[in-house]
């Protein structure tokens, strides 16, 4: 492995001015629950305060902010949400899991194991919020038929949409931002995550079993579902479907192609609105969350202040030894580091923020390909461990809480404690297996990427 020692750099204002803004941002972000101010705010104002500080004190200006934007982050993400409003008024999620209901015949843990199925297979392509709010209310509908818990099958749908995201560059932000910044093309990302996310799916699925087995035993009259499996729009639902199975083939030539992916979902959402005609154009774009656009757009400048001033290359000579020194154990900290604080904050910031330094001793010589997938399931499994750990988790969280406060049961709201019991060892599980597939495999995650990392 080529190593080069980085060049000591000197602490200066610009890196306090960065890191106090950096840090003001974050801290702003992180306690949204508290002040009440959507973290877009704090991170658009963090960016405008970023331009400003940076031009006044000499290390940033406006169109060092424009460049310091990864646009294919934000033109995929856009594009994916527009297609997933177009898709959601179908019908054509509804009738799949009525679908699911019905085959499982009043199995409940088999009832789990395919709805949970499909969260992670829809999860490879779509965020993992969309797949809990469709699926979210639908599990809640299906277990009130039964007349069983929704809290299994509502844990299920958020744990194993989160571990399912993992596995490809679009089915979580963070692996869209590591992907665009690591050069990683569609196939490499699922080739590496695809076995680390299914060997953590599995477990998932076996632990749900053991910590729901009361849950799960308890007996059930088969209902019939069929009646609701129609589908309100059935011409754009099999548009859609034709549309992402083609998504899916460029997704994998890509690289040959010399595609960038956002064009890919351009392609894919330009041939959709026109193979389905009914769509309203502005009803769907008045869907799309520009909030989260905003706050992607508003965080790359912030942290692209904070490079600019080199605080980042400061932070980076203080790791450098530690990576050079063992680059698996650094790995598998890397993991643990990332997944613990994930659990805890957002995960998109953290993985802002630790782009960059990556990017800097992969500029030293450093082999940082091993880092790379670290980060990726570290900040992709961690949002398991708390209910505050991902959007997605949140949402299940508060629908729990719904039910329980409509029915006037208690016991149908997923608490932190419960949180606590059924999910934060769901994490704890992925990250040992996670950390055994690093271990087992390193040769095979330290291989230098194609896209000209040193080894």
């Amino acid at each position: 492995m080529a190593t080069a020692t980085l060049e000591t750099l000197e602490w200066s204002t610009p890196m306090m001015v960065s890191a106090i803004v950096l840090v003001v941002t974050f801290v702003g972000i992180f306690t949204e629950g508290i002040h009440g101010f959507h973290r877009s705010k704090f991170a658009m104002g963090g960016a405008g305060v970023m331009i400003l500080a940076g031009q006044y004190f000499g290390f940033y200006s406006p169109r060092l902010a424009l460049e310091s934007v990864d646009w294919n982050v934000i033109l995929l993400l856009g594009a994916m949400m527009t297609i997933v409003a177009i898709m959601i008024p179908t019908g054509g999620f509804q009738a799949l899991a009525y679908r699911l209901a019905d085959l499982s015949k009043g199995r409940l843990y088999l009832l789990l194991v395919m709805i949970g199925t499909a969260v992670t297979v829809i999860s490879l392509l779509l965020d993992n919020v969309t797949t809990v709010v469709i699926f979210g209310p639908l599990i809640v509908l299906i277990t009130r038929a039964l007349g069983v818990s929704p809290i299994p099958f509502l844990l299920a749908a958020a744990l194993l949409s989160d571990t399912g995201g993992v596995a490809t560059l679009v089915g979580d932000p963070p692996n869209l931002m590591i992907g665009s910044a690591a050069r990683i093309d569609f196939n490499t990302f699922l080739l590496h995550m695809g076995g680390v996310v299914f060997a953590a799916w599995l477990a998932i699925v076996l632990l749900l079993k053991w910590l729901f087995r009361k849950e799960l035993a308890v007996p059930t009259s088969p209902r019939d579902f069929t009646q609701k499996e129609k589908l309100a729009d059935p011409h754009t639902w099999k548009m859609s479907m034709l549309v992402m199975a083609l998504m899916v083939v460029l997704f994998i030539v890509h690289h040959a192609l010399d595609w960038e992916p956002w064009f890919v979902s351009a392609i894919g959402l330009a041939v959709l609105i026109f193979l389905a005609p009914g769509v309203d154009m502005d009803e769907t774009f008045a869907t799309i969350e520009m909030s989260l656009l905003m706050f992607f757009l508003s965080l790359f400048i912030v942290v692209g202040g904070v490079e600019h001033s080199h605080f980042l290359e400061f932070i980076g000579q203080f790791v450098q030894p530690f990576v050079e020194e063992d680059l698996l154990l650094a790995s598998i900290v890397l993991m643990w580091g990332a997944a613990i604080l994930s659990a805890m904050i957002d995960n998109i910031p953290f993985t802002a923020a630790m782009v960059p330094i990556i990017l800097g001793m992969e500029q030293q010589g450093i082999n940082v390909t091993p880092l790379w997938w670290g980060l990726a399931i570290g900040v992709g499994m961690g949002g398991n461990g708390t209910h505050l750990g991902s959007t997605a988790n949140v949402f299940i969280v508060t629908l729990s809480e719904r039910i329980a406060k409509e029915t006037g049961d208690p016991s149908l709201a997923i608490t932190p404690g419960v949180w606590f019991r059924k999910g934060t060892p769901a994490m704890l599980l992925t990250l040992v297996v996670s950390s055994v597939f690093m271990w087992l495999f390193f040769d095979f995650f330290s291989a230098p990427l194609y896209g000209g990392q040193t080894g």
